[in-house]
């Protein structure tokens, strides 16, 4: 009876024990993911508070019409101009599309932004913006609508909105209404992409080997948990044509599917990729199980997909400003422009090594990397 009653004592106070553990534990991650679900849940932007909203895109579809961001104070800045509008819509789109949401953006990128209008038959359907100067074959012939300047700035740049952020179609008047259906925006209406405040970690590590963790990280907490876990690690540069307009260690394209980071100097092209499991799965990356240039990732339980979901895949990254650009003030100018640094065998964090071109074996000696998201507001120390 003795050694009975020891025993229940034991049980209950590993119970105990566990229970205090899981708690913690929650208390613990439950900042970062009501920040995450809060983002995935927040109603457009269009229909919540001015505190709520970043800025807005106001993009006329009509030729020469001028592209303005529109600030929470009502000031304007022009943007561009519109070059060409366009005479279709891109269906099937590229496929990660299919795990965007309808009415929002669905890539973010130096050298197109691309919007999701519908999911038909398992694949998107889309629209996209260019700039006059870009390589971009994901947008299709005839649908996109043309926007002067370089690819990596401006709309694409600075202006660049996160995927997710909601769009609709504005009439002359003011009324407004969803971007879906089939139809284009008619002459005189404009498209409206609002930006809402990001709520994201501070940054999120890598440990680039099988089986490495990806962490989050956040000032006032630290080390907030485990979001996914390395299936296969970067080994290895690679040509993805839209990198000629970014520079090193900076964010080149973000989709449901992809983070894509430029290792090659603007004018040069060169960079590697972080995709979701499924998306590896998919039939036309092939590749990236026998190439070094992608760096695959998992949820934690291999279960739950990550891609289309942030802080990885959507929400908030977004190519940033420029060299030469300057947003609203100093903290915007210089904390919405992300940064990707890493470890070389372990050693301290450092720039990524600056690699143009296809080169296999550039990174194996990248033993972790670290990307740090934008921020538009001083830290709070």
């Amino acid at each position: 009876m003795t050694d009975m009653k020891t025993s229940t004592a034991k049980r209950k106070k590993r119970e105990s024990t566990c229970h205090r553990t899981f708690l913690s534990a929650f208390l613990l991650l439950t900042p970062l993911l009501a920040c995450i679900a809060g983002f995935a849940l927040r109603p457009s932007p269009s229909h919540a508070s001015q505190e709520s909203l970043l800025y807005s895109i106001l993009i006329p579809f009509q030729v020469d019409g001028i592209v303005k961001v529109i600030l929470p104070d009502h000031s304007e800045q022009p943007i561009g101009t519109v070059i060409l509008l366009p005479e279709k819509t891109k269906w099937p789109a590229y496929t990660a599309s299919k795990w965007g949401t309808p009415g929002t953006v669905a890539a973010s990128a130096v050298n197109a932004i691309h919007m999701l209008i519908d999911i038909e038959k398992g694949r998107g359907k889309t629209l996209s913006l260019l700039p006059s100067e870009t390589i971009a074959p994901a947008a299709g012939s005839g649908s996109g609508l043309v926007i002067s300047g370089k690819g990596g700035y401006g709309l694409f740049g600075g202006w660049a909105p996160p995927v997710g952020a909601p769009i609709t179609i504005v009439s002359p008047s003011g009324a407004i209404r969803p971007f879906s259906g089939s139809a284009l925006p008619q002459e005189g209406e404009s498209l409206r992409i609002d930006v809402p405040r990001m709520c994201a970690p501070y940054m999120i590590e890598i440990e680039n080997r099988p089986g490495g963790r990806v962490f989050s990280w956040t000032k006032s907490l630290g080390q907030t948990g485990t979001i996914a876990r390395v299936i296969r690690p970067v080994r290895g540069v690679g040509r993805f044509e839209g990198t000629l307009y970014q520079s090193v260690g900076r964010i080149r394209a973000n989709h449901p599917g992809v983070i894509d980071i430029s290792t090659s100097p603007e004018g040069d092209i060169g960079g590697f990729q972080i995709i979701p499991l499924n998306h590896a799965r998919s039939s036309e990356m092939g590749g990236a199980w026998t190439m070094t240039q992608w760096l695959i990732v998992d949820s934690p339980d291999g279960k739950t997909p990550l891609s289309g979901h942030p802080p990885l895949f959507g929400g908030i990254l977004v190519p940033g400003p420029s060299e030469t650009e300057r947003l609203w003030d100093l903290w915007s100018t210089y904390g919405r422009r992300p940064l990707v640094l890493c470890r070389i065998d372990g050693g301290p964090w450092t720039r990524l090594p600056e690699v143009s071109g296809r080169q296999d074996h550039a990174l194996e000696h990248v033993t972790h990397l670290r990307i740090y998201f934008p921020v538009v507001e001083e830290p709070n120390l």
